[in-house]
């Protein structure tokens, strides 16, 4: 049987991005054969498209972090997994498919009534907010948070998981997006350097408990700076290096080198460095658990991502061109061709201000 998927032929802009056919693989001894029905389009798939994400296979390759299926294949020694059940998992590359293998003990049960386009959206980002929240940072009610890139997938994600922890929200992004970071219960500010540390100085004169800093270099300096006494940078990525013409590596390596710096600076202010697939090899529980619960407030309504749009599986270079150029409000959804069609005949759902769970009471 063949099948279509995603292929970077090699590292650059969303053009190096090919949709090829080959025979489908069969699932190995543990592994289960899975037709994957949505992978999601994240800012971290950029980063492997530029070749700037360490541990990358060989090009060419299929890129996809995160992945819903359903489960038609079983490897021999599945136990615990059965045919037709949804599936989510975090593959890290090979998501861009219509059919993946993938070993069983990674896979976590979804919920049959859930829309799988709001369900893989929380396989990476959400878990990623969820874990800066609740694992990193151990916010507690009241504090006060600073999202930079607050109108992306991981920053919508933050604001709504930090209005359920009860959190004084702020958020950095272009004017255009305010409107959406208002109605997400977080107090907009402007993205600029420049702009936003007054801004915060002029709001919370006692500073932020908390910073979340997926823009690395020198951005993380100011952000450091608006830390209240015995507050947390959590930096989880270097966006700053895509807009570098050379020596983007270098960047990454700067930015890693100037938070080992704040990291020892003695001054009751401390810096982290957060990446999903390092906690989730060191605490493979935690991700489990976390998402579990993810999709359990999901099935209750009290989140519902933002979908900023759900394309077919083809316009995989469609959603990149979109992400290079910041024209994303939530999060970017891949559909393989049958569940396309079937969210196609279909109404949007679409969050607005007053029926999402966020701007409740």
């Amino acid at each position: 049987m063949r099948y279509r998927h995603v292929i970077i032929s090699r590292h650059g802009g969303p053009d190096v991005l090919e949709i090829v056919m080959d025979e489908r693989p069969e699932p190995r001894a543990g592994e289960v054969g899975v037709r994957v029905l949505a992978t999601g389009v994240a800012f971290t798939d950029v980063l492997i498209r530029e070749g700037l994400y360490l541990g990358l296979p060989k090009v060419p390759f299929t890129p996809g972090y995160e992945i819903v299926g359903i489960v038609d294949q079983l490897g021999s020694g599945v136990a615990g997994l059965d045919i037709g059940q949804r599936i989510a998992a975090l593959t890290v590359v090979g998501g861009y498919s219509e059919y993946v293998c993938l070993p069983a003990h990674e896979c976590v049960l979804v919920p049959p009534e859930v829309d799988v386009a709001e369900a893989v959206g929380l396989v990476l980002q959400y878990v990623t907010a969820y874990q800066l929240l609740h694992r990193i940072a151990k916010v507690q009610s009241g504090d006060r948070i600073l999202i930079h890139g607050a109108a992306g997938g991981v920053g919508t994600a933050l604001l709504e998981l930090g209005h359920l922890a009860g959190l004084k929200m702020y958020g950095t992004d272009s004017t255009t997006k305010h409107d959406l970071i208002a109605n997400l219960g977080a107090t907009p500010i402007d993205y600029l350097p420049e702009n936003f540390q007054p801004q915060i100085r002029r709001l919370t004169p006692n500073g932020m408990d908390v910073v979340f800093d997926a823009i690395g270099g020198r951005h993380l300096l100011g952000s450091y700076q608006t830390l209240a006494p015995g507050g947390q940078l959590i930096s989880y990525g270097f966006s700053s290096a895509l807009s570098a013409h050379w020596g983007r590596l270098l960047k990454v390596g700067e930015s890693m080198g100037l938070l080992t710096l704040l990291s020892i600076w003695p001054d009751r202010r401390s810096a982290v460095f957060y990446n999903i697939t390092d906690l989730k090899r060191r605490q493979p529980n935690w991700f489990r658990d976390d998402l579990t619960s993810l999709l359990d407030l999901l099935a209750d309504g009290s989140i519902q991502p933002i979908i900023a749009d759900r394309l077919p599986l083809a316009d995989a270079a469609v959603a990149h061109n979109l992400l290079d150029h910041a024209a994303v409000r939530g999060q970017l959804v891949l559909l393989c061709d049958e569940t396309f069609r079937a969210n196609s005949s279909k109404p949007e759902r679409k969050s607005s201000p007053v029926d999402h769970p966020s701007a409740r009471g």
